[in-house]
């Protein structure tokens, strides 16, 4: 695999008065009064935004939040400009649109070293389908491009994908850059015989040893905690693990849909219909190759989706008709906990129930604060999504970690070996 350019390799001379539209990756969670709640991809946005702005480069940055249909106010950038303001020592300027006469009014007024932050990509139904107007339209207002967007390297969008067709450079950002030689070096453990080219990248990537230890020839017993609403969401990184782990532990949403599989009543909880024979066949695949595959005991249950509903502990197999599962009960976390005692690394990514929830949360808090405690036991602990890192952060203790990735969906492609569209888009270095 050849590797990427990097912004690293941009000096002033490259830099100085350019436009340079950079695809940051903020989709960050808000609360009801659209105050941040966790800033962890805007901090991680800041080495790249603040090399170009040394550099007196004029920089255009782009991103999307949430999932909106069309423009939704909800989902505007607007409320993260104080927060990367103060991130950055300097004044963001905040565009009423990404694409238009008025954005590219405010661009030609961007002085060097100055930075704008364009409106939600996403409120153009284009930026998904990746049509290539749009590309170009966006592509417009820049003279190069910078993806440092981890989380969305997986998806072949016109700001992710499609502008690099017509910026020239088109290179990686500071963060990208991780996942990147991240890749290479996931390959370079499978396939190279050279121990100097080893050394060379290991000792430049000291910070990475851990995730291509936990990717390739991680230190057993392997155990992956795999969380969130949906199966479908998760069913390459499943399969994937089933190669891997020794444990895999399932939470979230998705364990409903493995229950009515086994025939167990459900009630009102989520689950995809059409993917029960895909839930049966994943633990059966389990069973086979030996995988230690558990499924929450009991589960906290509401008779309603809200955070002041009705709430009671029942076992897994004795949900009522008209409740709801929204979080693993204590008996699960008892479950849990033992059997990640017995293990040396641990893959996370997705909560336990709707932690956000505070009723809900207890199954979510209690993964983190038990990662927490093994890793100060020495196990290799990475955390891997938005709502886990949401979750660690939450409770204090993203320090306690091996590892923090703000790119969920970008790193469970990773380690389904799927090739990623917004690397793959960047000039060879």
């Amino acid at each position: 695999m050849a590797t990427k350019k990097s912004v690293g390799s941009l000096k002033e001379a490259d830099l100085k008065g350019k436009r340079v539209f950079v695809r940051v990756d903020l989709n960050v969670p808000l609360d009801d009064n659209f105050n941040i709640t966790d800033d962890t991809r805007i901090r991680a946005a800041v080495p790249t935004i603040k090399y170009l702005i040394g550099n007196a480069a004029k920089v255009i940055l782009s991103s999307h939040l949430g999932r909106p249909k069309g423009v939704t106010p909800k989902y505007s950038l607007k409320p993260l400009v104080p927060r990367l303001s103060e991130l950055l020592g300097l004044e963001v300027k905040m565009a009423n649109d990404c694409i238009g006469e008025e954005v590219e009014k405010l661009v030609a007024g961007l002085p060097e070293g100055g930075v704008i932050l364009l409106e939600n990509v996403r409120f153009y139904k284009e930026e998904e389908k990746n049509e290539p107007e749009f590309a170009k339209k966006l592509a417009s207002l820049a003279d190069l491009y910078v993806n440092d967007a981890f989380g969305t390297a997986h998806r072949a969008h016109a700001s992710t994908e499609g502008v690099a067709k017509y910026l020239k450079p088109s290179v990686a950002g500071f963060l990208m850059q991780k996942l990147i030689l991240l890749s290479y070096l996931k390959l370079l453990w499978i396939f190279s015989s050279s121990i100097l080219e080893w050394v060379l990248f290991v000792s430049y990537l000291h910070e990475l040893d851990y995730l291509v230890g936990a990717v390739s020839n991680p230190k057993k017993p392997f155990a992956a905690i795999v969380g969130g609403s949906k199966v479908s969401s998760k069913i390459g990184v499943i399969e994937s693990l089933l190669e891997k782990v020794d444990v895999l532990l399932l939470g979230g949403g998705m364990i409903f849909t493995f229950y009515k599989a086994q025939g167990l009543a459900v009630g009102s909880s989520l689950v995809e219909e059409d993917k029960l024979d895909l839930a049966t066949s994943l633990l059966e695949k389990a069973k086979a190759k030996g995988v230690s595959l558990l499924l929450p005991s009991d589960v906290v249950i509401a008779d309603k989706f809200s955070p002041d509903a009705n709430s009671k502990i029942v076992p897994a197999s004795e949900i009522p008709d008209g409740w709801m599962g929204l979080d693993i009960g204590p008996d699960s976390i008892k479950t849990f906990s033992e059997a990640l005692d017995t293990t040396k690394t641990i893959i996370w990514n997705g909560p336990m129930g709707v932690f956000e929830f505070e009723k809900f949360a207890a199954g979510t808090e209690a993964i983190a604060k038990k990662l927490a405690e093994l890793g100060d036991k020495g196990v290799t602990t990475i955390i891997g999504g938005g709502d886990s890192v949401a979750a660690v952060e939450k409770v204090g203790l993203a320090e306690k970690m091996s590892h923090i990735s703000t790119g969920g969906g970008a790193s469970l492609e990773l380690l389904e070996g799927k090739p990623l569209p917004g690397v793959l888009a960047l000039n060879d270095a």
